[in-house]
């Protein structure tokens, strides 16, 4: 099964493909989209290049397990985002989408990064996708059941 990643943040949206038969995970894009309309727009875009089976959205826990503040908008986009693959590829038309804890996905990219020797410039551009790709290899994981992730 293919699976599309999106991390979504406040200015950039990163986004990451795998699969998880190969179990391969790579880091697609970072898109400036600042407004939920540029987001949606940015994902359906990925959505017609990758072609995935399912989507997995990075949701916002708080350290505890509950959800946290930005939940909601997460929640919202999800909607957002099933309305406008309705409204493209008909009535009818649905993808699987995952929410799958984002906790310190964002410090795990960070830390990959730290080992790159890239500028800070290059380092922020590629920061979104990482943290996407981090999201899907641990949902990869718990879905084969051998990790920890939610």
């Amino acid at each position: 099964m293919r699976f599309l990643t999106i991390d979504l943040g406040d200015k950039r949206t990163g986004f990451a493909a795998g699969d998880d038969i190969v179990g391969l995970v790579q880091p697609l894009s970072v898109v400036e989209a600042p407004t939920r309309a540029l987001q949606v727009r940015a994902s359906m875009r990925a959505i017609d290049e990758y072609g995935p089976d399912a989507i997995v959205v990075g949701m916002p826990f708080n350290m505890d397990g509950t959800e946290g503040p930005r939940a909601k908008l997460v929640r919202e986009f999800a909607a957002e985002l099933e309305k406008a693959f309705r409204a493209d590829r008909g009535p009818h038309a649905r993808f699987a989408l995952h929410f799958h804890d984002e906790r310190l996905s964002s410090f795990d990219a960070e830390e990959r990064l730290k080992r790159t020797g890239r500028t800070h410039g290059e380092k922020k551009a590629l920061r979104d996708a990482l943290a996407a790709c981090a999201i899907l290899e641990d949902f990869l994981r718990a879905r084969r059941g051998d990790g920890t992730g939610g």
